[in-house]
């Protein structure tokens, strides 16, 4: 694998023709007007029940992940983006995003990889992955914040590429490598964690933290540990009508950062954060979570660099880097929700305060885990 964003662009309209397909498409594209104007709601509610069916698609992975992008969006704006948010999910919505989700088997809720890693493409086909070339298939309200905010984690995943290639290379290491190949796969892990963390610098010039607190952040949460739907969501017609509890997307969903930690063997305490990111694992695609076990079970690039000062060295200004881009994490989150949480505004709706959007108290949860790589260095 050389990285988690594919080789191809995610497909911006189906492929395979049918009306109930064409359907979803419309309305799904016509997300931020619906949400203007107030009538998302009313417009979902007025439709038959089978209006989104997505049986033509779920032998196509591409027309399947298009299909769970466009309900993940639709139905998180269906959640929150009344005045107050609806704990119900209409079966037009529920049923064909619960079979979507079962066979990617990933969890029916907005998470990073219909966010994110199936939400991009590219304005001149011709050029390569940019902030300057890349735009977004799906949006709630639109803008240039909440696009930003998006392509710098597409960008970041392509950035990610090279140091995802290396860590499959590192794994398979064994006491017959050389310690030049050992080297050279920690260098490529470096250079290209330190593209990320430049891309990742620019996050504040284009998402302005306001905007982001009470216009972007508000429809990426989840029904679990949010004190906003205390009693879940209840997918009309499926899990026998019993509210159901899911984390919100966020970039713990991500398989870059575990997939280090697993290369690497940079270990976090067994404790309540760390049942977190395992429990986020299941929220990533069946293909990226396997990749990742992959590399923890197999890595052993601790016990083969300890005899070579050159290695160490390199493995030591990979953990920096990794530092760097969990440290810069850490201030946004300051920034970006635990500032804006003292503002005032008579709109919008940051949601919960304590906890991310995925519901952890993510404070404690970034300087716990930034400490901890920093700590990993050796000497």
């Amino acid at each position: 694998m050389d990285g988690f964003l594919g080789t191809h662009e995610p497909l911006k309209s189906f492929t395979t023709p049918s009306n109930s397909l064409k359907n979803l498409e419309n309305i799904a594209t016509e997300i931020p007007k619906l949400l203007l104007t107030g009538s998302l709601q009313k417009q979902i509610n007025n439709l038959d029940t089978n209006a989104f069916c997505i049986d033509a698609v779920v032998e196509d992975s591409a027309n399947l992940n298009l299909a769970m992008n466009f309900l993940s969006f639709l139905s998180h704006a269906y959640i929150w983006g009344d005045n107050e948010p609806h704990d119900k999910l209409p079966q037009v919505l529920a049923a064909p995003w619960v079979k979507a989700a079962r066979i990617l088997e990933r969890p029916p809720i907005l998470s990073y990889a219909s966010y994110c890693l199936e939400n991009w493409y590219k304005v001149n086909s011709k050029q390569g992955i940019s902030l300057e070339n890349v735009a977004l298939i799906t949006n709630f309200l639109g803008g240039v914040d909440e696009d930003w905010f998006v392509t710098i984690h597409v960008c970041i995943e392509d950035a990610a590429r090279g140091a995802i290639l290396a860590a499959k290379s590192i794994s398979q290491f064994d006491e017959s490598s050389t310690s030049d190949e050992l080297i050279n796969d920690l260098i490529n892990i470096r250079d290209s964690m330190r593209k990320v963390n430049m891309i990742f610098k620019r996050m504040p010039e284009k998402c302005d933290p306001y905007i982001y607190y009470h216009r972007v952040r508000p429809f990426i949460f989840g029904t679990k540990d949010n004190p906003d739907l205390p009693n879940g969501l209840v997918y009309e017609g499926e899990f026998d009508n019993k509210p159901q509890f899911f984390r919100g997307e966020t970039g713990a969903q991500s398989s870059i950062i575990p997939s280090l930690d697993g290369a690497l063997q940079i270990e976090h305490t067994n404790d309540n954060l760390r049942h977190y990111l395992n429990e986020m694992r299941d929220y990533m695609p069946k293909l990226h979570r396997d990749f990742i076990s992959e590399l923890e079970k197999t890595s052993k690039v601790r016990l083969l660099i300890k005899d070579s000062s050159a290695a160490t060295s390199c493995y030591n200004e990979c953990l920096e880097e990794i530092r760097a881009f969990r440290s810069l994490h850490l201030e946004y989150a300051g920034t970006y929700i635990h500032k804006q949480s003292q503002i005032k505004n008579p709109f919008g709706r940051g949601g919960s305060t304590i906890t991310g959007t995925g519901g952890t108290p993510f404070m404690s949860y970034l300087k716990k885990h930034r400490d901890e790589t920093a700590d990993q260095k050796i000497d």
